[in-house]
């Protein structure tokens, strides 16, 4: 909920929404009226609209979070129905493609759409001579390919905004006007390639992704400035009026892939649950409920009785062919891991003192080789780690113990995934807790990382169950911070909330860098370690 405006994150507490990390945990027992729905995250600006349709169908929602491909293991698995009636992402599509999932989805209703388009400053778009011209995926990946701009795009196994922008430009540059499969995706892979070299920013939510775009705007965030955002049309929109130069929304010319945001029933879903989902769904496409949506998410309506406000620049939309298998599909976002973005360096620096013992250090030796593929869930296979990833492991107590650097081959990765299990499962608790000498350590093992290979994600996770007993204090890691140079200023700290953590100290840290809080106090380690690679 952090990633939420603080208006927002009322109105959300105030319905009773969930934001919690395992999309298999109900938000309460079923009853009349209220329908239980398990949702992007991107749906809490809806909440208004919600609360005016309570009041007026006598149905609620509660809401629980989640990630697109998350969501659909949740359903395909069946989790889902033990604790949801419905769901409700921005699409329907990867769903559909998993055959254990698809057979547990009932009745959509479209509600609303907003198509994935790129976000440049009038000045750039004005420089790259796109004022006012048709502007395809392809000239866009040429002018990225030469770095003419930088872009933030949300992480395609994390958030539907970067899978459908992948999907897009994929599409677009196959050209063929059919579904991807491997061979187009293989025939375009140097184009593609081109076109995420000028990626710097990665988030896994569309949401926390326009923040820090908006932070390093304003200068409030230590990491380099980005030119433009990939994401939601809503999002782009909404964004502006809060810039310090707005955005110019570039739709591409050969077609773009589009949200529609469909309530789904759960079959397994009872009839108070289907009488309260139909009565909602009317509600919600009447023409002046589709107008208050409009104007309050920025989102086009789906019924033709409301026509579009002035702020929609391109009326007429061309849709993109989406990939007609999950092998496609996932194909597509491990070749963008493995061979297609710039790839990645995480230091993970990780308490191993006395305190972890028994379950903690256990659930830490679990978190860890989760990410090394034996995590056989949809979203444990996408959270892996990539090819070409660079992966050190730095464990502390009462000191920095040695740096341990893994660099993960994009064609056989298996070796180095299996030293990386090693040693986790090898990982000893004992001592005291040195959180910020540790820390400063890891500092000087990524500028030795970074001297010899640059370009390159980077961030730490800092994980740690209680306070800092040994060396350094936070007002001296504070004050060492401060003195960085700029690059390493602007790496992104993830801490992990767990046992005892010391709150306050760890979002000033994530605050200072760039980086987010994530909680694991009340769910495993495993569920938090997986939700950050969205970030990295």
């Amino acid at each position: 909920m952090r990633r939420l405006g603080p208006l927002v994150l009322a109105a959300a507490l105030v319905a009773g929404c969930s934001d919690s990390a395992d999309p298999a945990k109900p938000v309460g027992d079923a009853e009349p009226g209220v329908l239980r729905v398990l949702a992007g995250s991107e749906l809490a600006d809806l909440q208004p609209v919600l609360d005016e349709a309570a009041r007026a169908t006598g149905v609620s929602v509660k809401f629980s979070y989640t990630g697109t491909i998350e969501g659909a293991d949740s359903v395909a698995r069946g989790a889902a129905e033990s604790g949801f009636d419905a769901v409700w992402f921005s699409s329907n599509r990867y769903l559909e493609l998993v055959p254990d999932a698809a057979k547990r989805l009932g009745t959509p209703t479209k509600i609303m759409s907003s198509p994935v388009v790129l976000g440049l400053p009038a000045a750039k778009v004005r420089e790259l001579g796109w004022d006012g011209k048709r502007v395809g995926w392809a000239d866009i990946a040429a002018a990225a390919g030469q770095r003419k701009f930088t872009y933030g795009m949300t992480d395609p196994s994390a958030s539907n905004s970067g899978f459908s922008a992948l999907v897009g430009v994929a599409s677009a540059l196959s050209g063929s006007g059919s579904a991807l499969d491997a061979a187009k995706i293989s025939a375009v892979s140097p184009q593609l390639k081109e076109f995420f070299s000028a990626q710097t920013l990665s988030a896994g939510s569309s949401g926390w992704l326009s923040e820090a775009f908006q932070r390093r705007a304003r200068g409030e965030d230590p990491g380099a400035k980005v030119d433009g955002l990939i994401n939601y049309e809503s999002v782009l929109l909404s964004l502006n009026a809060s810039l310090p130069e707005p955005l110019t929304l570039v739709y591409p010319s050969d077609g773009v892939v589009t949200a529609d945001y469909p309530l789904t029933l759960l079959n397994s879903a009872g009839s108070p649950a289907r009488e309260a989902h139909q009565k909602l769904s009317d509600h919600l496409r009447g023409p002046e409920v589709q107008q208050r949506i409009m104007e309050t998410t920025r989102r086009r309506p789906a019924v033709p009785q409301v026509q579009l406000g002035p702020e929609f620049a391109v009326r007429d939309l061309v849709e993109l062919p989406f990939p007609g298998s999950q092998s496609a599909v996932d194909g597509l976002v491990t070749t963008y891991f493995d061979q297609l973005r710039r790839p990645s360096r995480t230091l993970y620096v990780l308490d191993v003192s006395g305190s972890m013992a028994g379950d903690r250090i256990e659930g830490l030796r679990q978190a860890v080789t989760g990410l090394t593929g034996a995590d056989d869930t949809l979203s444990g296979k996408f959270s892996r780690f990539h090819g070409r990833e660079q992966v050190t492991l730095l464990p502390f107590n009462s000191a920095p113990q040695s740096a341990t650097e893994f660099v993960i081959p994009a064609d056989d990765p298996a070796p180095e995934l299996a030293r990386i299990k090693t040693l986790a499962g090898g990982l000893v608790d004992g001592g005291g807790t040195a959180i910020y000498a540790s820390l400063q350590e890891g500092y000087a093992v990524l500028r030795k990382q970074s001297a010899s290979d640059p370009d390159r994600f980077t961030s730490i996770v800092l994980m740690t169950d209680g306070d800092n007993t040994e060396g350094q204090d936070f007002d001296d890691f504070r004050s060492f911070h401060e003195g960085l140079p700029a690059a390493e200023r602007g790496i992104p700290i993830f801490p992990v909330l767990f046992g005892e953590s010391t709150v306050d100290e760890m979002e000033q840290v994530a605050r200072m860098s760039g980086g987010k809080v994530f909680d694991a106090r009340s769910r495993s380690l495993s569920a938090a370690f997986k939700e950050i690679r969205g970030y990295q």
